[in-house]
């Protein structure tokens, strides 16, 4: 036992462990400034949010230890079982779960909660290495329906609770799909299908003064086609109609991308229309299209003033005016990236954003150095998984994102979140630990 530990000491990450200890210490610290009380000034209080991320915090460490001591193979061995386990509790939630600002999404547990939405992200990561670990690559069309069909499971099961800032985040598996094999084609055809849905949200108005729901063939739905069109068929061009077959399928492209992006385009107001009333109308206001007489910016607004006010080096620690009186709601939580940058400036937000990408660029060297092709998935699932998070949550605090609920790791407050990102990089590091007696 003795030489199994340490073997595993030894060839643990240093960098991923230090930077997994630095960011959770500071995302304790600054939890703490953003619901300080001088009543109840004790790190440790149960009765404020900081008290009880501690109890979290420790829960974390001791579960975290626990994954260490764990053979790899547990993880890939158990991989469907636990993917199945978080697909019943996240059906389980919807029966039984208690409603949480109009979620119903956790399980109560005394004072404290579970939200079995977080552990999706391993329990996803696990499943879909397992799959594509087992493919020679992701080639054909059976094995990219079962890959997105791993994917969307979870999905389809949180979006019923409703949660859709954790739904999205399962976007992040699209980048471990491209890099396994899956065409370029496709991620191109997301994207520009992400741009047409800012532009069909954005041209309301058809040039004919027509409500933009009356409106399916003409105006902008057209100029927006054409734009799409040719946006697709200049990427198609370049790459393939040097080739002679390809030149027979020119007109048929065209035709193809026309009727594809008119089609797609004429959907927009209808998936919007899936999504709460308060999501909808806080897209809507940060695209412009929407003014705002009931405040519905109000909290993007507020955290951008506090970042703003941090200037270069910030007002200091606990010195925070508009996190010390409360302006900024959820600002322990969903907005915590605004009390770094009131407290801290400038060079906070930047070294908090700068840990993070040495998270993610570590997670990515990790996933190079394997010899087990299910080893190298799951870490680039992980690091694809933190990149979503910090792009979403920094783009929501100042304005860049919609406000959709999605914490940054190991700062914002919650214990489901900081379990669930334990055990996501916990599980890579007991991988990663074995990489020298990896077989494939």
């Amino acid at each position: 036992m003795s030489t199994t530990r340490d073997r595993i000491t030894a060839h643990l990450d240093p960098v991923l462990v230090i930077l997994y200890l630095v960011l959770m210490g500071a995302g304790w610290a600054n939890i703490y400034s953003a619901a300080y009380h001088p009543d109840h000034p004790g790190l440790f209080d149960q009765g404020m949010e900081y008290g009880r991320q501690s109890v979290w915090i420790v829960a974390s460490l001791v579960l975290g230890a626990g994954i260490l001591l764990i053979q790899g193979r547990f993880f890939r061995d158990l991989a469907w079982a636990i993917y199945a386990v978080v697909l019943v509790l996240l059906a389980l939630v919807l029966l039984v779960g208690k409603e949480v600002n109009g979620a119903k999404a956790w399980f109560g547990v005394g004072s404290f909660g579970i939200q079995p939405a977080e552990f999706a992200k391993f329990a996803t990561s696990l499943a879909l290495s397992r799959y594509l670990s087992g493919l020679k690559a992701l080639a054909d069309l059976r094995s990219r329906a079962i890959a997105t069909l791993l994917i969307l499971a979870p999905v389809a099961l949180i979006m019923l609770q409703p949660d859709t800032g954790t739904a999205l985040v399962s976007g992040a598996f699209i980048l471990v799909l491209y890099r396994e094999g899956l065409s370029g084609n496709i991620l191109l055809i997301a994207i520009v299908a992400a741009v047409l849905s800012v532009l069909a949200l954005i041209l309301k108005e058809s040039s004919f003064g027509l409500p933009f729901t009356e409106v399916r063939l003409g105006g902008q739905y057209f100029l927006m086609a054409l734009i799409a069109g040719f946006a697709l068929l200049a990427f198609w061009a370049v790459r393939n109609l040097v080739v002679r077959r390809y030149r027979k399928r020119f007109y048929g492209l065209i035709l193809f991308a026309l009727l594809g992006s008119i089609g797609f385009i004429s959907s927009v107001d209808h998936l919007v229309s899936g999504l709460a009333q308060h999501q909808r109308d806080r897209i809507l206001v940060m695209l412009g299209q929407m003014e705002d007489p009931q405040g519905l910016g109000y909290n993007v607004k507020q955290s951008q003033t506090a970042i703003g006010s941090g200037g270069f080096s910030g007002k200091g620690y606990l010195k925070g005016t508009l996190t010390k009186y409360k302006y900024v709601p959820m600002q322990s939580t969903d907005f915590i990236f605004c009390t770094v940058g009131e407290e801290w400036g400038f060079l906070g937000t930047t070294t908090v954003v700068l840990l993070f990408t040495l998270l993610i660029l570590r997670c990515i060297q990790i996933s190079d150095r394997q010899r087990s092709r299910f080893s190298r998935i799951y870490a680039y699932c992980v690091a694809c998984v933190f990149f979503l998070h910090l792009m979403i949550n920094v783009g929501m605090t100042i304005g860049l994102a919609p406000v959709i609920g999605i914490p940054l790791p190991f700062f914002s407050y919650g214990g489901s979140s900081l379990l669930g990102f334990t055990i996501l990089l916990g599980i890579l590091v007991r991988l990663d630990a074995e990489r020298l007696t990896q077989l494939r």
